[in-house]
Order: C-alpha cells, then sequence, then structure tokens
C-alpha cells in the first residue's frame, strides 16, 4: 500500500513484559469510504472506530457490519475485485464504539490471535457509571449467559455457578462530578456484556444503559473501547490505538486532558 501519514507519538514501552519502541496512533482524518475513521492501516492490519450501533460480525440480522464494511472498502480504496480478507480479532456490542483492530492477512490474524490467547492483547475502555466510585478496584463475578434473551446475569444457583464464566475486570477513577464518574476500565477476561453487567451489580450502572441500568432520552449506553496495545505480527515494535467519544453528554461533562489519563492507565 501506499506511504500515508498518521498522526502518531513514539515512545520507548517497557510494561507488559516488552522492551521495545512504541508508537501511539489516533484518528487523523483519513476515513474509510464508507466513513468510519482510520486510526492505524499497514498490509497486516487495520485499526479503525467503529461508530455507534454498528455489528462488529454479520449476524441474522444481516445489519451493516464492521467485517463486510471494511471488506467493501478495501475493495473501492485498492481495487480488489472478489473476496477480501478482513479477519475479526475481537468483538465490541453493538452499542459500543471506540477502536477496534482487524487483521488483513492470515499471518496478522494468527499472529495477534495469539496474543490474545496469551494476554498480551491489552484493550481498555472508558465508562461513564452512576454514583462516586472509589479510586481503583477489581470485580469478580460468575457470569452466566442467557443467549435467547441476548442477557447475562450473575449465577445465582449450584447449577449457573457450575456452568457459568468467572469474569474479572479492573477499574480506576478518573474523575467524579455531578454524581457521576468518569472511569477507566480493563477487563482481564472477555465476556459478553461484561463491564456493562459487572458494574450495574457492583451497584454503578452505566449511563444510558437501558439494559442493565436506566434508559435515558437520547442518550446510548456510556461507554466507549478507548486504547488498544498489540504488538505488530511481524515487526519489532508495539502498537497503541487510541480514540475519545465524541463530545456529547454525558462525555462532555469532563474534558480531553481526562481521557488522556486513560492510556497512561493501560500502558
Amino acid at each position: 500500500m501506499a506511504q500515508v501519514s498518521f498522526y502518531h507519538v513514539v515512545r520507548m514501552h517497557v510494561g507488559r513484559g516488552y522492551n521495545l519502541i512504541s508508537e501511539e496512533f489516533y484518528p487523523s482524518g483519513l476515513k474509510t469510504t464508507n466513513g468510519m475513521e482510520i486510526i492505524y492501516e499497514d498490509n497486516h492490519l487495520i485499526s479503525v472506530v467503529k461508530p455507534l450501533n454498528i455489528l462488529s460480525q454479520e449476524d441474522i440480522s444481516k445489519d451493516p457490519d464492521m467485517v463486510n464494511m471494511l471488506k467493501d472498502d478495501s475493495k473501492i480504496r485498492y481495487n480488489k475485485p472478489g473476496n477480501v480478507f478482513i479477519g475479526l480479532i475481537h468483538r465490541l456490542d453493538r452499542p459500543v464504539g471506540g477502536t477496534m483492530v482487524f487483521a488483513k492477512t492470515s499471518k496478522g490474524a494468527s499472529r495477534i490471535s495469539q496474543q490474545m490467547r496469551e494476554g498480551a492483547f491489552h484493550k481498555g475502555y472508558l465508562a461513564v457509571v452512576q454514583g462516586i466510585l472509589p479510586k481503583e478496584g477489581i470485580l469478580t463475578n460468575i457470569l452466566v449467559k442467557d443467549s435467547a434473551k441476548n442477557l447475562v446475569h450473575e449465577a445465582n444457583t449450584e447449577d449457573e455457578a457450575a456452568t457459568g464464566k468467572k469474569s474479572v475486570l479492573k477499574f480506576q477513577l478518573i474523575s467524579s462530578k455531578e454524581n457521576k464518574s468518569l472511569v477507566f476500565v480493563e477487563p482481564i477476561t472477555g465476556r459478553s456484556h461484561q463491564i456493562r453487567v459487572q458494574m450495574a451489580l457492583a451497584g454503578y450502572p452505566l449511563i444510558g444503559d437501558a439494559r442493565y441500568g436506566k434508559m435515558l432520552r437520547d442518550v446510548g449506553v456510556s461507554l466507549w473501547s478507548s486504547v488498544i496495545v498489540i504488538k505488530h505480527p511481524t515487526l519489532d515494535k508495539m502498537l497503541t490505538f487510541i480514540s475519545y467519544p465524541a463530545r456529547t453528554y454525558p462525555w462532555d461533562l469532563w474534558c480531553l486532558s481526562d481521557y488522556d489519563r486513560a492510556k497512561t492507565m493501560l500502558i
């Protein structure tokens, strides 16, 4: 692909068991042909900002999804006939927007997926919750998914405890105001609806989460995939992909410097 200039910062990455050059990438104004913001792209992978209310991958609804949207974009931008490879590495709930990473080659997909299995694929979320959180904490629950209803709840019987999945997340308070908290969340396990359910179980439901909290008119679930850190699949360097939510309520209660603290909490 042609050389493209991305907005990024070069640092030394010394955490998470690595001591490598790290590059931080942010949305730079470049967009796909179907309007998604591009954070980073090379021959092996692409990171984009997932719009709100778009599926991560196709389901029976046949509504627009990220994988097919990126395939369609590649066909147009790179004039590729026939099938285009876009590998789904991770998922976001439909109402959640933010940073995502996709593989463009089978090698990229295999190596990044291996990082996920080994716990070397790191992601952090911004959330706005009801209430004033403590400075930091770890939440652990056994969660059970009702696939028919697409709902997740905490195990409350011995049978559910035996079949449920242990779910762990870490949270760090960024700032509180108006009885709401801006929090950075790092899921240690990757369970369906995990952050939304665990924060609600702890007594801090996400603002606008009609499924596990309280519906607010014109306010969607206040959860944003903000930071992803991976090792490049073929190069000896770390890549950090960062995006922030649009300045709408309740995100506009905080300023950019508050959001910038998030990346330091994961990296």
